[in-house]
């Protein structure tokens, strides 16, 4: 499959690049793609919810009053689970949530959610840039030139730009990625996959 590099003011460079069958033109395998992303988002949560139980609740020491004749129920502590300001039964304790995916299974579902997005066109490769300054206004120009800034787009570079991130990481529903940290979430929550030349290079370059 090949595709046209367009430049920064939305016209085509008149250059086109080829998208490897063994990674942009396989059979997706849709079952790899779910457990990658759910270890993905399973390795986000920090997992230190805490709510304390009976023994860990300040107070309640001494029994409220005597285990007869009040009329009333039997009550040892005021910090029982039925009393307001109790314990809590079976609360979240800390936990960790991390998943493993194996590296096999990891190449597998990145080639699919690729070979996805090129089944559907959703893929955009533009000619390398740089920015000799943080400059919100001219990235915004950059999509729109390119008729995909109302779009989810995740913009992927080669390397770690500090002007083109600063510039781009306010904007609504658009994310940027080095090619080296571009995960099968990034490319699957988002509808246009925006690439720099050199970073489709790195890319294919890791998954080969």
């Amino acid at each position: 499959m090949e595709l046209e590099v367009y430049k920064i003011n939305g016209e085509k460079s008149g250059e086109k690049v080829e998208l490897p069958d063994s990674i942009f033109n396989i059979n997706p395998n849709n079952h790899a793609i779910y457990l990658s992303v759910k270890a993905y988002l399973a390795n986000q949560r920090q997992g230190t919810h805490k709510t304390k139980d009976r023994s860990e609740v300040r107070g309640g020491g001494r029994k409220p009053w005597r285990q007869k004749g009040r009329g009333t129920a039997r009550a040892g502590s005021i910090r029982s689970p039925l009393w307001v300001g109790g314990g809590t039964i079976f609360g979240p304790k800390p936990r960790d949530y991390r998943e493993k995916v194996n590296k096999k299974l990891k190449v597998l579902a990145k080639k699919s959610v690729l070979s996805l997005k090129a089944q559907n066109n959703q893929i955009l490769i533009v000619e390398d840039f740089k920015f000799d300054e943080i400059k919100t206004k001219r990235f915004l120009e950059i999509l729109k030139a390119l008729k995909i800034e109302d779009k989810k787009v995740c913009f992927v570079t080669n390397e770690y730009d500090k002007n083109i991130y600063l510039s781009a990481r306010n904007i609504e529903k658009k994310i940027i990625r080095e090619s080296k940290d571009l995960s099968v979430y990034d490319i699957a929550n988002n509808q246009i996959l925006m690439m720099q030349k050199s970073a489709l290079n790195k890319i294919v370059n890791i998954l080969k």
